[in-house]
């Protein structure tokens, strides 16, 4: 069945007359009615209109333009919300992006293809910590696109790791940790290789010369993010006021909260963050991850900081077994992923729309919190919010359309359908 439920005018006017319609621009323009749009931080009846993968203000619309609607979709009282942004994904539907394999590319657009059902439009594939060979390999391959028909578009890389604590690198393989022995800047490129299509890198940063390597990092705007780390709140502050600005699975491989020194968790209220900044965490509200409790915690003393991430690794969307995880195996048992044979937790298998209808349901926080925490938010947190994670005018036709159990029932980037329940 066609999405449009009909015409709403017919460009020009009556046969043999010219069109009537001023508009600056001749490709059509979609009018979404019937539908609660997610616009500054709450729920409206409004409709939403589309011109060229844009969200178009029907005042300048009408107005100045004196321009109408080609085609009208009828939304049934469902709600539309910004496409969410997954900042931390490792793979999927048995693809790992820290695996060197033959046809790197094809793998991450598998992914990209099957998140569309889970209302992604946007993602940073995650890297977890590798040999240098295998980022000299992988991140050339990995480059920034926008998203369409074929799949949710790629903000740019997550690095986790391998500039990581030993004692709290979690599932990361011991052997490939690095510390920053050359002071920093040159530890990076020696590791990495370059620095083109990354968007975030998380360190930890009592790592000794890590001040050096986050200045250079978010000087070159990209997003440093604190995880697998056994830093004090003083250090993470310190790395804050370097540039940081993230928290990597916030209580997930850090110092546990202790009311003496808080460690990286305190950063959420801390008094020394610089003016103007805010620092965001990411929460993994997959159930397993972070007890209903922490999260209600983390969430009523820092909303607006919190972003909903997946963390899902390769086994996310397949049956329990054993899959990979970068270097090492990994256990699927139920909705839990574990290193093979310990009872270390090594990601995830939920997709990021379960993550949004959990967080809605143990934190009591309302519909719009959940769905900003993994739209608005991460956009935020990657300065991208001109473009993505609102549909405010002028932004990116990026968007999910939700029925009120906040299940994905259609997907759409720059306007175009992408995927339908």
């Amino acid at each position: 069945m066609s999405i449009y439920m009909g015409v709403f005018k017919c460009r020009g006017g009556i046969s043999g007359e010219m069109p009537s319609n001023k508009s600056v621009s001749d490709a059509p323009i979609t009018q979404f009615v019937n539908c609660r749009i997610l616009k500054n931080h709450r729920l409206q009846w409004e409709d939403l209109w589309v011109r060229e993968g844009k969200i178009l203000s029907p005042e300048k619309l009408f107005f100045d333009e004196e321009g109408f609607a080609d085609h009208k979709v009828d939304c049934g009282n469902k709600i539309i919300a910004p496409g969410l942004i997954d900042v931390q994904i490792n793979g999927g539907y048995g693809i790992d992006f820290s695996q060197a394999s033959g046809d790197i590319r094809r793998g991450v657009a598998q992914v990209a293809k099957k998140i569309l059902e889970h209302g992604v439009t946007s993602f940073c594939p995650t890297l977890v910590t590798s040999p240098p060979d295998i980022y000299h390999k992988v991140i050339p391959e990995l480059r920034v696109q926008d998203g369409g028909p074929e799949g949710a578009g790629v903000l740019g890389i997550h690095l986790e790791g391998p500039f990581i604590s030993e004692q709290k690198r979690g599932a990361h393989p011991p052997k490939f940790l690095r510390t920053f022995k050359a002071g920093g800047v040159a530890d990076l490129m020696e590791t990495y290789g370059h620095l083109d299509n990354v968007a975030m890198v998380t360190l930890a940063p009592e790592l000794a010369n890590s001040a050096a390597a986050i200045r250079e990092l978010s000087g070159r705007g990209i997003a440093v993010s604190l995880g697998h780390s056994m830093a004090d709140l003083s250090q993470a502050e310190e790395a804050v006021q370097n540039g940081a600005m993230f928290i990597t699975h916030l209580f997930n491989a850090m110092l546990p909260f202790h009311h003496r020194d808080p460690g990286i968790v305190g950063l959420l209220t801390s008094d020394r963050i610089p003016p103007g900044r805010m620092v965001y965490y990411g929460m993994i509200a997959d159930g397993i991850h972070t007890h209903p409790a922490a999260l209600r915690i983390a969430h009523r003393a820092h909303p607006a900081g919190l972003v909903l991430v997946t963390d899902a690794v390769t086994a996310m969307g397949l049956p329990p077994g054993q899959h990979t995880l970068g270097q090492q195996q990994i256990d699927i048992q139920g909705l839990h992923a574990y290193v093979a044979g310990t009872t270390t937790l090594s990601g995830s298998i939920a997709t990021m729309d379960m993550c949004v209808r959990h967080f809605r349901e143990v934190s009591g926080c309302t519909v719009e919190a959940a769905l900003e925490a993994a739209s608005l938010h991460p956009a935020q947190l990657l300065d991208i919010s001109h473009r993505k994670g609102t549909l405010e005018y002028g932004t990116d036709a990026d968007f999910v359309v939700l029925d009120d159990t906040l299940t994905v029932r259609e997907t759409y980037i720059a306007g175009q359908q992408v995927w339908r329940k």
